[in-house]
């Protein structure tokens, strides 16, 4: 096995052991149902220790407390929302606290454990909507994902050298001043910042 080959299966192991070590940030670990999701939510469910999360569909800061609208996801193993269509229906979460509606945005994944403390009455557009409302011991913001769109198979392997047309160097560690240049699927800056880009277009290299 030559010494190329051997970098690239230590990177595909270190990166497998890093999502094999994924768990629970600490604000969100301990013993919550999640036998049941917002639509399943009844007065029955009224007291119940939950853990539920989605992503933001509006934050509404108020006197002496922030609820955050959300749109509600199945969680991973690590407790972080996962895309879906499934519906799982809207809640609403309230603590005792400012969040910034400027990072709080629509959008945004949380995550959120507490109390359910009983329903409120609201409208989705037109459609009148009994939201469950969820009294929040912590509110967990997660990181925006960046998403690679590229058939590039070497792009987890740093250092092929010559493989990125118009961009001399080692991959996404360049040496000297970044060149310009044009690549289809994603754009790299010269501090080995990568922006996803749609499939299919191409951007300047910047």
């Amino acid at each position: 096995m030559n010494l190329s080959m051997s970098f690239r299966c230590i990177t595909l192991g270190t990166l497998l052991g890093l999502v094999g070590c994924v768990s629970i940030p600490s604000n969100l670990a301990g013993e919550y149902s999640e036998a049941f999701q917002p639509s399943q939510a009844t007065e029955r469910s009224i007291g119940a220790r939950i853990r539920w999360g989605g992503v933001v569909i509006e934050t509404r800061p108020e006197q002496t407390q922030t609820c955050i609208e959300i749109l509600a996801q199945p969680l991973d193993s690590s407790a972080r929302p996962i895309s879906s269509d499934q519906n799982l229906g809207r809640f609403i979460a309230c603590r005792e606290q400012f969040f910034d509606p400027e990072i709080f945005v629509k959008g945004r994944e949380l995550t959120v454990i507490g109390q359910l403390q009983g329903f409120d009455s609201g409208t989705v557009g037109e459609f009148e909507y009994r939201f469950p409302v969820l009294r929040a011991d912590a509110v967990h913001l997660w990181p925006e994902r960046v998403t690679l769109h590229s058939s590039d198979p070497y792009l987890l392997y740093p250092y092929h050298y010559g493989y990125w047309p118009y961009y001399h160097g080692y991959g996404l560690y360049p040496w000297g001043y970044p060149r310009y240049g044009y690549r289809s699927g994603f754009r790299v800056h010269g501090s080995g910042v990568i922006h996803s880009v749609e499939p299919g277009t191409t951007r300047k290299l910047n």
